[in-house]
């Protein structure tokens, strides 16, 4: 199966310098087999909390990875927060496809129970994306590519960090825009138009952001 647009750009930005790759919330294991495929890693961890697809991934691995393939993949069926990855190894995490409020609280887990290990993370939350980049401003991990993708009118920010990078990740974002763009700016001026409403439930901490991304418009 042809992957989406998205998880393919995603796909590019992982470099094949990891021992380990956890495709988190996996779902059908369409990212993680990509990267199987592209000996991106030593391991692939798929992990996602569903018995019923965890089991269908399962059977479908078993019965169309190589014989090499075999010994570089794991199928968890468990709470992302709750993975296990080895300190001894460099790791890179991939969450994509969840809420910005929950893909935070699986930062925060996975980081606060694995200190000191060598995690990069990639990220691509469908929304609430101001959220999570707030929170990865408070990791030891800079940014090491940003970009947005439209895909079938939605839009998606995929945002990689890692600790080989000094480079400060910034709350609405920077080198991921292309204003001359017709997509860009649709999704610069929803985005304002999302915080503009918001301002009717808290306007004390909707307007600086509203204020932030209101400015790249200038």
């Amino acid at each position: 199966m042809a992957l989406s647009k998205r998880l393919s750009a995603i796909v590019d930005v992982v470099d094949s310098g990891y021992d380990e790759i956890w495709d988190c919330c996996c779902d059908h294991g369409l990212l993680g087999i990509e990267l199987l495929q592209q000996n991106k890693a030593q391991l692939i961890h798929f992990v996602d909390i569903v018995p019923e697809l965890m089991q269908a991934l399962n059977d479908k691995l078993v019965r169309f990875a190589t014989n090499e393939q075999c010994a570089r993949w794991q199928v968890h069926c468990q709470d992302v927060a709750m993975i296990s990855p080895d300190p001894n190894k460099r790791h890179l995490v991939i969450i994509a496809g969840v809420g910005g409020e929950l893909l935070v609280q699986f930062l925060a887990k996975i980081v606060g129970h694995h200190p000191g290990i060598h995690i990069d993370f990639i990220v691509c939350p469908v929304h609430h994306s101001y959220q999570v980049r707030r929170y990865l401003q408070t990791l030891s991990l800079g940014l090491v590519s940003e970009q947005l993708i439209c895909e079938n009118k939605r839009f998606y920010e995929i945002i990689a960090m890692s600790a080989s990078s000094s480079k400060q990740v910034t709350r609405v974002g920077q080198q991921m825009w292309q204003l001359t763009s017709k997509e860009h700016q649709a999704y610069l001026k929803q985005l304002c138009a999302h915080y503009q409403r918001m301002l009717n439930q808290d306007a004390a901490y909707y307007q600086p952001v509203l204020d932030e991304y209101s400015a790249l418009l200038l």
